[in-house]
């Protein structure tokens, strides 16, 4: 999935404001502008788009984590990951909303997609490990809505 794509998705699922999503990138150590955001959650076919790369989307997603669990004292600031892909993305979002696997399940049942623990544990494995699984668009766009129908209710 696109990355501005997961940030609109995000952004409605939890209803954040404007201020909410200038926050949250600062949070994430980056100092985002109103505009810049806006033209992040345009559509692609739309004049003002502008593609979200990985690094400043590691910075949303790791102010998404703060925002949710708070700082860990004496840590730091978390390193920005260079290349994002669909794992790591899930990875962060566990993280930040504190959710096991059978909270994934549940998620993921909510959009009537059917997957088990030991799916959801392959995507969460050393990339080198034998039974690492590559998290899917679909995977994800599912996982996405799904956290829509829990938090927008």
């Amino acid at each position: 999935m696109k990355n501005n794509d997961v940030l609109r998705k995000l952004r409605y699922a939890f209803d954040f404001s404007d201020d909410n999503m200038i926050k949250l990138f600062k949070l994430g150590a980056l100092e985002a502008t109103r505009a810049e955001i806006s033209d992040w959650l345009k559509k692609e076919d739309h004049e003002a788009y502008k593609p979200l790369n990985d690094r400043i989307f590691a910075h949303f997603l790791n102010g998404f984590i703060v925002y949710y669990r708070g700082e860990k004292p004496d840590a730091g600031s978390p390193e920005i990951e260079k290349q994002l892909n669909n794992n790591i993305i899930l990875r962060k979002l566990k993280i930040a909303l504190s959710l096991n696997d059978l909270d994934i399940v549940e998620i993921m049942g909510l959009n009537k997609f059917s997957v088990n623990k030991s799916e959801i544990n392959a995507f969460f494995r050393n990339p080198s490990a034998p039974q690492y699984r590559e998290c899917k668009d679909q995977f994800l766009r599912n996982f996405l809505e799904g956290l829509q129908h829990k938090h927008r209710k």
